[in-house]
């Protein structure tokens, strides 16, 4: 073989080594130009144009060879990276305490499409899923689009690697329920391909706001985070989920924050998990929960629109002191370099930003020495994209395999 074959094929097989890194590199919005690509990866110009152009052909990116220089620039610009918004997608689904949502999402965390679905969610998993898969399934074939995986968001802690929701507390389902296993028969039935994943919802939303929210940047990234009912938390470790040594870390919502509070399903009291969700601030605040929307429309609608009320402010106080309570023990444990809060967190932080950091930072003891930014979610269906995150992930680390 002559030289030039030779250096050709090391060059391709390097690339290839790489496809995983650059393709998420781009999905994350870190390369937004094939010189960037070139830097992040440490490989040649002509590597990562060969690693581009293979992305490309595989549908999965798109590269813009006349990006036009910018305004004062110097020397020939970069071509300009973006994913393929006609490649590909995954569908991931939510179940909560008030319904389910499913949807379809592409490379970059686009949602597609979506549906959602019943407001009641029945007592038998294998039901629910059936058809939040279902109406998954119609929207895949509405869109004509190829699809990579599966990944599924539950309000329970899910133990690796059975699969299997120890706690839906929520949801009336049984502890144990093997959801990943019913989640995967129901997708295959459906006859979509890829495989099939599923995860805590509040660990799949940290995931989605780190490669594509408030968490972007941060090595160590608490999330803490109202659902439907309840409260949870999750750990991203250098761009990973820390899950424990069986997918059960972060359980933030057992944190107790008042001793002599409400009774919590899990035999204690006070925690979090009863203390700040939705249902508790509406309690606080003598609003009836009401079956027209979710509780949490319900808690988000009331602190949005009657916020001057002395009772909703007062709930609202009482919420965000509980729950500066938690942060500032996390903190303590955890030493996170940011926090961001979601669902009706969210909100309490965005009503009153400046009680939450003053209760955090009088009460953890590295608060006092400049405190560790609070920032509010900013991806509307985090779980959901964070389903997707799951699914994508055999692609993100493969794209040859995964798509072959």
């Amino acid at each position: 073989m002559n030289g030039k074959a030779t250096t050709t094929r090391t060059r391709l097989e390097r690339g290839r080594s790489v496809l995983g890194p650059a393709l998420e590199l781009v999905h994350t919005g870190r390369a937004p130009t094939r010189a960037v690509l070139t830097a992040e990866l440490g490989v040649t110009r002509a590597t990562a144009g060969a690693v581009a152009a293979e992305l490309e052909a595989l549908g999965l990116i798109r590269v813009d060879s006349r990006p036009g220089a910018a305004a004062g620039s110097q020397g020939r610009p970069s071509h300009r990276l973006s994913v393929d918004d006609t490649g590909p997608v995954v569908l991931a689904a939510q179940v909560h305490a008030d319904g389910f949502r499913a949807a379809l999402v592409g490379l970059g965390g686009r949602i597609v499409a979506t549906a959602p679905g019943c407001v009641t969610v029945q007592a038998d998993p294998a039901q629910v899923l059936g058809e939040v898969v279902d109406a998954g399934a119609e929207l895949l074939r509405r869109s004509g689009r190829r699809c990579a995986g599966a990944g599924l968001a539950v309000p329970s802690a899910v133990a690796e690697p059975e699969g299997t929701a120890l706690n839906p507390l929520h949801l009336a389902w049984p502890a144990g329920a093997p959801v990943r296993d019913i989640f995967a028969q129901r997708v295959s039935a459906a006859g979509i391909t890829g495989p099939a994943f599923a995860g805590n919802d509040v660990n799949l939303a940290a995931l989605a706001e780190h490669r594509h929210g408030a968490g972007r940047g941060a090595h160590h990234l608490l999330c803490v985070a109202t659902g439907h009912r309840g409260v949870g938390g999750a750990l991203v470790l250098d761009g990973r989920l820390h899950s424990g040594s069986s997918g059960l870390a972060l359980e933030v919502g057992h944190l107790t924050v008042n001793p002599e509070g409400r009774p919590c399903h899990c035999g204690s009291r006070g925690c979090l998990d009863v203390e700040t969700d939705p249902l508790a601030f509406l309690t606080a605040a003598g609003r009836a929960p009401g079956p027209e929307v979710s509780l949490l429309q319900r808690a988000r609608d009331l602190l949005r629109e009657e916020y001057d009320d002395p009772a909703v402010r007062g709930a609202a106080e009482e919420l965000v002191d509980r729950l500066g309570f938690g942060l500032a023990g996390l903190v303590n444990i955890l030493n996170p370099d940011r926090i961001i809060l979601g669902g009706l967190h969210r909100e309490l932080l965005e009503a009153d930003p400046d009680r939450l950091r003053a209760v955090v930072a009088d009460r953890s003891l590295w608060g006092r020495s400049g405190g560790v930014p609070i920032l509010a979610c900013t991806l509307d269906h985090n779980s959901l994209v964070g389903a997707a995150e799951l699914a994508w992930q055999p692609v993100l680390d493969d794209p040859l395999g995964a798509l072959a």
